[in-house]
């Protein structure tokens, strides 16, 4: 704590407080989760752009709440129609959290979301960050409110060494941020550390020249700005092959298959589909005698339509899409069905199925 107070001592807080705050009010994006204060569609928004750039999630934003307007909404609408709300974003065990948490929330606090840590914290998939933003920008409440933009910003404002990779720098940096937040604008303090970092004091290049804070920063001062933040690689991304076919009968009817409870992807539908750790030389014919053996069909036509990659933070899926036509008898259960185009889009899919769907099914 020391070291915080210390570090601290090096900064004229107050006009480090006003030049950030004005700065922010005057530049701010117009950000549709900032029309008002509302905790629920804070808590939406900031799931959502956990991962994910701020145009992406603007128009997810925009019809996840128009779809379910409040925690009510959200607490008694099925899983499977939130998933297919959410399809695209990725990340989604967020969303299943999001409503679990929310249930939660009209349950036992009668559908007002929490103002206290403590109670906030414990909600499902509400971590720190979160809490902060939350409780800050809905609540007005001196919370910090660090991801990764905040880490940067405040590894060159203090020319901090640390690894922001490693937990405990985190934990340095939010006593930090609570030694230094604005006390009665938390909630802009917050906001406007994180569009510094998103704006101005990016990951390369940073734009220290249009900087409002220049003159508190000791990166700058010393020459640090491209040097810093320190942060350790991820271990290298493993990669899959998976040869996928979407499989039709002569009814027009397709399989599709829903993906474990737990897990990657969890939850979500998927077609028919094989994976190796590596390509094989007789990929078509080895992949159609196991579609074959899977589903006890006999396959009449199958066809190599093209290939692509989807990466995810830790892997890579190199995806062979076929399309193929079978007969048989395909019994279907809770994870396996028989469906028309029709239905077929209302289901919620990864974002590489979705691919497949609109160049294959919907073309």
């Amino acid at each position: 704590m020391m070291e915080m107070k210390e570090l601290v001592k090096q900064m004229d807080v107050a006009t480090f407080q006003r030049n950030l705050v004005e700065w922010f009010l005057k530049n701010q994006r117009n950000l549709p989760w900032r029309q008002n204060k509302d905790p629920y569609k804070i808590w939406v928004s900031e799931i959502m752009l956990q991962q994910t750039k701020v145009d992406t999630v603007i128009p997810y934003f925009e019809r996840f709440v128009s779809k379910f307007h409040t925690v009510y909404d959200l607490a008694k609408a099925d899983e499977e129609e939130v998933l297919k709300a959410w399809e695209g974003l990725g990340y989604y065990s967020r969303a299943r959290n999001l409503q679990t948490a929310v249930r939660e929330v009209v349950q036992k606090y009668d559908g007002v979301v929490p103002n206290t840590e403590e109670e906030i914290s414990t909600l499902k998939g509400v971590g720190p960050y979160t809490t902060g933003a939350i409780l800050s920008i809905a609540y007005n409440l001196p919370v910090p409110a660090v991801d990764g933009n905040v880490m940067r910003v405040f590894s060159r404002l203090f020319a901090l060494h640390d690894d922001i990779a490693k937990p405990k720098t985190r934990k340095k940096i939010e006593e930090i941020v609570r030694e230094v937040i604005d006390q009665n604008r938390p909630g802009d303090f917050n906001q406007a550390i994180m569009e510094l970092g998103a704006l101005v004091c990016t990951p390369t290049s940073p734009a220290c020249l249009l900087c409002p804070v220049q003159e508190h920063c000791q990166a700058f001062h010393q020459g640090l700005e491209s040097t810093l933040p320190i942060k350790t690689r991820k271990k290298s991304t493993k990669e899959v092959s998976l040869s996928v076919s979407i499989m039709k009968n002569e009814q027009n009817q397709y399989i599709v298959e829903k993906r474990p409870d737990t897990g990657l992807l969890a939850k979500l539908w998927e077609f028919p589909n094989v994976s190796t750790l590596r390509k094989t030389k007789n990929e078509q014919k080895n992949f159609q005698k196991a579609l074959e053996k899977l589903y006890d069909v006999d396959i009449q036509k199958i066809n190599y339509e093209y290939e692509f990659e989807h990466i995810f933070s830790h892997l890579k899926w190199k995806i062979s899409v076929y399309s193929s036509e079978y007969k048989g008898t395909i019994i279907e259960s809770e994870r396996k069905r028989l469906v028309t185009k029709e239905e077929l889009l209302q289901l919620p899919f990864p974002v590489p199925y979705q691919k497949m769907i609109k160049k294959i099914i919907l073309k």
